[in-house]
């Protein structure tokens, strides 16, 4: 089938679709396609997150687009019959020149005793130092997604899944794009494709940007001596473990970051044995029976910034790629910025040209 639009966005994702949900709504006289290669939305690492907004996680840019997503959720919120954000703390531990270096923005040093109060079962680790974000939330990945979806549709966007993108070229009057049965043709194309980002951007003629997709495995586990409810998500300051309380037990990661190809990735048996291995070494949890685990893929750019804007060389080719781990926690903010950058919209100068794609 032909279809045209002014926007088609590659990737149903929390970016893509956060992306769709903007413009739909924001700029309703632009028509928009969304297409997903999955048959399922937000199927491969926007399914698998840690579902924490952290405001101190990250650099300036990325703290700074983490304040504005949470503003507009708290807006999103008022149309919704739940909250999607839940107050949770963030809480580091680990060596004094880990926590010292990891420790930025909205997070407040605190002692080791305060820590451990906060959190017991790290009473026996025997860390050096701690570090609290009392500004950080828990969210309902699901009911931010469901969300956009819903806010996308309302205002036109036009959704298809099951339709990987399987050619993409570049004509005087924009692109031509063959997405499972369809065909599209576009005055932009937006590069949303996750992990499979620079693919894209090879399928379509254009110069990658270095993106790299990297391995983050988790599991949900059953625990002897589990958090409080209230307790904070805690996590070790040299990237080497996290877990918090989780409804169906205690959700642990090794917080591994492993180069891997685009794939659906899988997780490993022996990472989630080490890492439970590891917490019963540290903690007091008592972890017992794996629950559940997955694997996700956190894709980035050398700089470890989002890319976000249109290629310096391809006209109408936009990147809306290298989320890492500040995808949920960016992204509507990114999306908000993104939606402006196409529709030709004032943007913050600062924060777009440290986004911008490179040469």
């Amino acid at each position: 089938m032909a279809l045209t639009a002014d926007v088609l966005i590659v990737g149903g994702g929390i970016a893509g679709l956060s992306l769709a949900s903007a413009l739909s709504s924001e700029y309703p006289d632009l028509e928009v396609i969304l297409v997903e290669a999955e048959q399922t939305l937000a199927y491969h690492t926007s399914s698998r997150s840690a579902r924490q907004l952290i405001p101190s996680y990250g650099p300036p840019q990325v703290r700074q687009l983490t304040e504005r997503t949470l503003d507009l959720i708290r807006e999103f919120e008022q149309e919704l019959p739940e909250p999607i954000l839940v107050p949770r703390s963030f809480m580091l531990v680990g060596a004094e020149a880990d926590v010292t270096a990891r420790a930025s923005g909205a997070m407040q040093r605190i002692s080791i005793s305060e820590a451990e109060s906060l959190c017991p079962q790290i009473a026996a680790a025997g860390f050096e130092a701690a570090g609290l974000d009392t500004t950080a939330f828990g969210s309902n990945t699901e009911a931010l997604l469901q969300y956009h979806h819903t806010r996308a549709e309302a205002g036109g966007c036009r959704i298809l899944t099951g339709a990987p993108v399987h050619s993409v070229q570049r004509l005087r009057s924009g692109w031509e794009a063959g997405a499972g049965a369809h065909g599209v043709h576009a005055a932009v194309v937006v590069n949303a494709a996750g992990a499979w980002a620079d693919e894209l951007a090879v399928l379509s003629g254009v110069a990658t940007q270095g993106l790299r997709p990297y391995r983050r495995s988790a599991a949900v586990v059953n625990a002897a001596n589990p958090p409080t409810p209230d307790a904070p998500m805690v996590a070790a300051a040299d990237d080497t473990f996290y877990f918090r309380r989780d409804d169906a037990g205690v959700l642990v990661s090794p917080s591994e970051s492993i180069p891997s190809v685009p794939e659906d990735a899988q997780p490993r048996s022996e990472d989630i044995a080490e890492l439970i291995n590891r917490l019963n070494r540290l903690t007091t949890l008592g972890i017992g029976d794996v629950v559940r685990s997955w694997t996700g893929l956190r894709t980035q750019a050398a700089h470890g910034l989002p890319v976000v804007g249109f290629d310096p060389e391809a006209s109408g080719f936009f990147w809306l790629a290298g989320q890492g781990g500040y995808g949920f926690q960016t992204s509507s903010g990114i999306a908000e910025l993104a939606s402006r950058l196409i529709a030709g919209g004032e943007t913050d100068q600062r924060i777009t040209g440290a986004l911008a794609p490179q040469k």
